[in-house]
């Protein structure tokens, strides 16, 4: 099923079209910028200075305390959260620690990230040398072990000095129960009582002792490098794909803008498709080439569809223009008289009009105050006919040869004259005597 002319299929295939002619149009200027660009784009990465990029690999380990556990997903497997620590190896504290062991110099930030499904800490440091960048990373990744490994020791001290604190105020409370248990009648109720809570607080006691003595006996183990960084060999940057593909894709976007921006300036109507895009006239025809009868026949049958009246004005851009390629044919095809303007009275005559645009020698302002002359006159416009041909107009001959009866009249071959003269009556021709009667 053929889908209607709004459709926005349609709409979009044609706004496709216009933007592919546009740059065909516009080529030239589309490479040049193209290509400035990625000069550009190449100067720039030869201006920029080297820098280099060095690695260095941490495996994480759980210190065995209380930690901020990760989501188990399919991107990190791991029970630790390693997305905090990847922050925590970033922030402030471990900055300012790494840049103690390098003696107080100012670091380059360092970028850490998690590879997916593991419990490695990617800490990757650039700089201007690769000895200082690889020195950097290693100590990135050394002062984030040594925060670790201080976190969690104090948090170890911490835990331990509160379960020292219960152990002792339930080891007195248990003493105070023992003493309290000897004073009392064996077998009575408040001994009974005595008993039981002497038990609970037995097992208070030996349940915080062991948590006790295991924290005190506790390892902290906060990982290791498993790959310390090394010097680079060749620099991370400037990189050559980037720079000219960012040049090439900044070099086309202005390329398409100058295009756009040109051919909204450009008015010089060169192909039939500027005809329509600059004047919103329909071209009928194109007649740099002879007229053939499939394309003369198309543009007859638009003219008589059109052409409200019997004289058809044929209006010239530029007015030197000559019209003989169209006005002849034309004026011999259908049953009009054709106008080639050259009279003073054609545009007062005129019931339609067919615009003949010379291609490479009119301007869309020209044809737009030709179409804005016929409206003043209130001559309907029927469209445009293009041509390449600019040669000018043939000479007329006198006003006072004319073609009796004629219908047509283009570019001074022919003209339409009824003529209004008293015509003297012709002698009827008589045939000679035979000599022999």
């Amino acid at each position: 099923m053929s889908q209607p002319p709004d459709h926005p299929a349609r709409r979009s295939g044609a706004e496709l079209g216009d933007h592919l002619a546009l740059l065909r149009r516009r080529w030239l200027l589309l490479m040049g910028c193209l290509l400035a660009g990625g000069a550009t784009g190449l100067g720039l990465m030869r201006l920029t200075p080297p820098s280099y990029t060095a690695t260095s690999h941490v495996l994480v380990s759980p210190v065995g305390i209380g930690e901020p556990v990760n989501q188990v997903t399919s991107r990190q497997r791991e029970q630790l959260n390693l997305d905090t620590e990847a922050q925590i190896a970033q922030s402030a504290v471990v900055a300012a620690k790494a840049a103690e062991q390098v003696g107080g110099a100012e670091l380059e930030p360092a970028v850490v990230s998690v590879p997916p499904n593991s419990a490695v800490l990617t800490i990757s440091v650039t700089a201007a040398d690769p000895g200082d960048a690889a020195l950097q990373s290693r100590a990135y990744a050394q002062a984030y072990l040594a925060h670790r490994t201080e976190s969690a020791t104090a948090t170890i001290t911490a835990q331990l000095r509160l379960v020292l604190g219960k152990l002792r105020q339930a080891g007195e409370a248990l003493s105070a129960v023992i003493d309290e248990q000897q004073t009392l009648t064996r077998g009575s109720a408040e001994h009974t009582r005595a008993t039981h809570r002497q038990n609970v607080l037995a097992r208070q006691v030996a349940s915080l002792t062991q948590k006790y003595d295991t924290l005190k006996t506790l390892a902290v183990t906060p990982g290791q490098i498993i790959s310390a960084a090394a010097p680079p060999q060749e620099p991370s940057a400037p990189s050559l794909p980037l720079h000219l593909g960012s040049g090439l894709m900044a070099g086309l976007l202005a390329g398409v803008a100058a295009a756009r921006l040109r051919d909204r300036l450009d008015t010089r109507l060169r192909t039939p498709a500027d005809v329509e895009r600059l004047t919103r006239l329909p071209v009928l025809a194109d007649v740099s080439r002879p007229l053939d009868h499939g394309t003369l026949h198309e543009l007859s049958s638009a003219v008589l569809a059109s052409c409200p009246g019997k004289r058809l004005l044929v209006k010239s851009v530029p007015p030197g223009l000559g019209g003989a390629q169209v006005a002849v044919p034309l004026a011999a095809n259908v049953p009009l008289t054709v106008l080639d303007g050259t009279d003073v009275g054609d545009l007062a005559r005129a019931d339609a009009a067919l615009v003949l645009i010379g291609l490479g020698g009119a301007e869309a302002p020209d044809v737009t105050a030709a179409v804005r002359l016929l409206s003043r006159h209130s001559v309907p416009i029927i469209g445009a006919v293009t041509t390449t041909d600019l040669a000018p107009a043939p000479v007329r001959p006198p006003r006072g040869q004319h073609a009796s009866l004629g219908k047509l009249v283009a570019s001074g071959e022919f003209e339409t004259s009824i003529t209004t003269a008293r015509t003297t009556p012709m002698r009827p021709m008589r045939r000679p005597r035979d000599p022999s009667t």
